[in-house]
């Protein structure tokens, strides 16, 4: 052993042996998440898939009449047949609803800024706003429409007064999250109210306000039908809860779910197309859209 050192000699020293099941446990749990990811994703797919062919196979089993109960198959060849009919509908449907939308946007915006700034005028007229949150506004839509004396007119206050609180407590609260080490250091260094707002409340009131924006999508969407069901209006400037009532006098049933799923598709592409926009505005420095 000694005289081995002398000569120069060295002693190798053999490679620790990684164990066997170490290689191969990284691809299977890459693979057991990949099956997870597809299968999370898939899911929702999955169900309405199974809950529509359900749907179907009751309808064509019972033989349920159309009158009563369509099918899924029927609901959707009747949206395409009638989609020439529909579609001037939907048109004046979507026009209450943007209209209203932008709306509550611009005034909730407002009035959330002006709770910030005063706490009394908050305290004054935030009770307001939710009265008219939880009054039905099928209670106070008759009264609106006479009031008026304009049918868009009235089918656009009664949307805007069911899209409008979700924006303005929202942006309220999000102004008043603002972080108060934040706060005490831009007074350190002089900045002024404006200053403040403009660069510090209002972007860390940005995720809020823009939740509120999805919520009230829908809300406006929901606010415009309901006073249509309300204002019964007919003709060239009706909307979709037109069609629904009149497919429903003339027992035209699969009419009906056209009309309804159409209000339903059009819901879901409000929501995706605010959803987008959120996250194309937060996706580079806000935690609510980091990596997507």
């Amino acid at each position: 052993m000694n005289s081995g050192l002398a000569s120069g000699g060295s002693i190798e020293v053999p490679a620790a042996a990684a164990p066997p099941d170490e290689a191969p446990a990284a691809p299977a749990r890459v693979a057991s998440l990949t099956w997870e990811n597809a299968l999370a994703f898939a899911a929702p797919y999955l169900f309405g898939v199974f809950f529509l062919g359900a749907w179907e196979m009751i309808v064509r089993v019972k033989n349920i009449p159309a009158y009563l109960l369509p099918g899924p198959l029927l609901i959707l060849q009747t949206l395409i047949t009638d989609f020439s009919i529909l579609l001037p509908n939907l048109i004046v449907t979507l026009r209450t609803t943007v209209l209203a939308f932008l709306a509550a946007a611009v005034i909730g915006l407002l009035l959330g800024l002006l709770f910030t700034f005063s706490r009394w005028i908050e305290r004054t007229l935030f009770p307001y706003a939710v009265i008219l949150q939880v009054t039905p506004i099928v209670a106070i839509a008759p009264l609106i429409i006479i009031w008026a004396n304009n049918t868009q007119v009235a089918l656009l206050i009664c949307a805007w007064i069911v899209a409008f609180f979700p924006i303005v407590s929202n942006t309220a609260v999000g102004l008043n999250s603002t972080d108060r080490n934040l706060l005490d250091l831009y007074r350190l260094y002089g900045a002024s109210k404006g200053q403040t707002l403009l660069f510090l409340k209002l972007p860390s009131a940005l995720p809020y306000y823009l939740a509120g924006l999805r919520i009230s999508g829908g809300l406006a969407l929901i606010g415009a039908v309901v006073a249509e069901f309300v204002a019964g209006t007919g003709g060239t400037q009706s909307g979709l809860a037109y069609r629904i009532l009149e497919s429903g006098y003339r027992l035209e049933i699969p009419r009906m779910f056209a009309a309804l799923l159409l209000i339903s598709l059009t819901g879901i592409v409000i929501f995706a197309c605010l959803s987008l926009l959120s996250r194309f505005l937060l996706r580079n420095w806000h935690e609510s859209a980091a990596g997507e």
